[in-house]
């Protein structure tokens, strides 16, 4: 539903509009925060009773009453409404009743019985230069040194692992893999 106003009309809408800001925003910005014990919520709240001010300016302009009385009871019921609302009551849980999620091992489980079936499709030489650079944090040299082939070696077979066990994850069918060195 479009408003249709006259150019005067609605510059003396925003005109009324911007003294109720000036007038009654602090007061009525302060009270919905009480009301709400939320600012954010409140913010919102004070900006759709003006809005409502500004749709019946009108009415506003010619009345005798309360201005003050008139935003604040809009106010009031719109936070009541908020904090009736099923949406809020399901979004606002109290600190008692939250749950506490408890870490889940599974997926780490997952991964070793995973790890382990592909370190299973490499050769000894490949799986022990592999343990000793990436669960023993062994360099190039230290493994070298310890399993007595020399460097280039290591390097060799580090590099034909690490592809044979990239190929097997892209391929998960052992039958599509070709042997590697």
């Amino acid at each position: 539903m479009e408003m249709t106003t006259a150019p005067s009309e609605a510059s003396s809408r925003n005109v009324h509009l911007q003294g109720l800001v000036v007038d009654h925003g602090a007061a009525l910005l302060t009270y919905t925060v009480k009301l709400l014990n939320d600012r954010h919520t409140a913010e919102d709240i004070v900006q759709e009773t003006l809005i409502r001010a500004w749709r019946h300016a009108d009415r506003l302009m010619n009345t005798e009453g309360s201005v003050r009385g008139w935003l604040l009871t809009v106010a009031r019921n719109l936070a009541i409404d908020r904090m009736r609302s099923a949406a809020v009551r399901h979004e606002k849980v109290g600190v008692e009743s939250q749950e506490v999620a408890e870490p889940d091992h599974a997926d780490c489980v997952l991964a070793s019985v995973e790890a382990a079936k592909l370190l299973h499709c490499l050769s000894k030489e490949h799986r022990q230069v592999l343990q000793h650079i990436y669960l023993s944090d062994k360099s190039v040299g230290e493994t070298a040194q310890i399993l007595g082939i020399p460097a280039g070696t290591v390097k060799s077979r580090q590099h034909y692992a690490l592809t044979r066990l990239r190929a097997r994850l892209s391929y998960p069918n052992p039958s599509e893999l070709t042997t590697s060195r």
